[in-house]
């Protein structure tokens, strides 16, 4: 465990690489354009580029990025995330419920839906392969081979998996399982045009040395871990924190946004494994650090205000 009371950009070349990233940074109050705490002051966009540059300088393929925010300002800083090497998964809203709502709202005041979600945005690395996006090379090896397109779907076994997702251009890509991969890379070497063998070898030196099942773990490099239960979805039903887990002082909370430990442990879960490195640059009250380390991870955090740095590690010996 690596808790320290800073700017986490003092500490990024340090850390170990990490699996999975939680941040849950500014939401668009509170801090100045300068690395120091301003009440008066919004966070612009940019304020969050050099941390999204340093983790990408860090993060290996197999990273996960969950970025926090409210939905206005991640679309504000979207752009930058993927400026740095990020592919866009989904988002994820936090439905707090109606229990999030204060006694009986005016909406003819306030002029609009109350508002009672937060939103996590899914990120992984942009991998390349042979200086392309990794979904364009697989669309591209494929068509290497001189294959109709629809044929990839024989060769994986499914109906319309391959050409719907493994091998589409569009936003429903994405990565095929290992098995798949093995069983497109055969086919295309077997049956495409020999003059363009091999294809589909992403490390070729890997691939001619390496068994199969070696070949399998190789393919997993080059996308991020996740897993999560059947049935769960991208809307989390969860009323806010009014129990004893919130932190409190003198009756009053500590933090005016303390997240569930619960919804941290979900998406810690969903990509990594015991043993990962798990990065919070943003502490707060360290409630990503404390679900990695809880389910078995090693959190790396940062908090630049000593008050919430203390009550954050605080809750680590309870």
């Amino acid at each position: 465990m690596n808790l320290v009371c800073g700017d986490a950009l003092q500490y990024y070349a340090t850390w170990p690489v990490p699996t999975a990233i939680v941040s849950d940074g500014p939401y668009g109050v509170g801090m100045g354009k300068v690395k120091t705490w301003d009440p008066g002051a919004k966070c612009p966009p940019e304020w969050y580029e050099p941390h999204v540059e340093a983790w990408s300088k860090r993060a290996s393929n197999q990273t996960t990025l969950w970025f926090w925010n409210t939905e206005i300002n991640w679309a504000r800083i979207h752009p930058i995330i993927e400026k740095h090497g990020w592919r866009y998964v989904s988002l994820n809203s936090w439905n707090k419920t109606k229990a999030m709502i204060s006694g009986n709202v005016n909406t003819q005041t306030i002029r609009h839906f109350p508002i009672v979600t937060e939103v996590c945005a899914h990120y992984v690395r942009d991998v390349k392969v042979a200086g392309m996006p990794i979904q364009a090379w697989f669309n591209h090896e494929w068509r290497r081979t001189g294959l109709p397109l629809r044929e990839a779907n024989a060769a994986c076994g499914v109906k319309n998996a391959a050409t719907r997702k493994y091998l589409t251009l569009c936003h429903l890509w994405y990565f095929p399982p290992p098995d798949v991969f093995e069983r497109l890379r055969a086919y295309a070497n077997e049956h495409g045009n020999p003059k363009g063998r091999p294809y589909f070898d992403i490390d070729a030196d890997a691939f001619k040395q390496d068994a199969k099942s070696k070949r399998k773990a190789h393919i997993n490099q080059y996308r991020a871990k996740f897993n999560c239960p059947f049935g769960s979805t991208n809307v989390w039903d969860r009323i806010p924190l009014r129990d004893s887990e919130r932190v409190k002082a003198n009756g009053k909370a500590v933090h005016p946004n303390q997240k569930p430990i619960d919804l941290m442990c979900k998406i810690i879960n969903a990509s990594t494994d015991v043993g990962d490195v798990v990065w919070e640059p943003f502490g707060g009250l360290f409630t990503a650090s404390l679900a990695a380390h809880r389910l078995g991870r090693m959190p790396c955090g940062a908090e630049i205000n000593r008050g919430y740095y203390q009550h954050g590690v605080a809750r680590f010996g309870q």
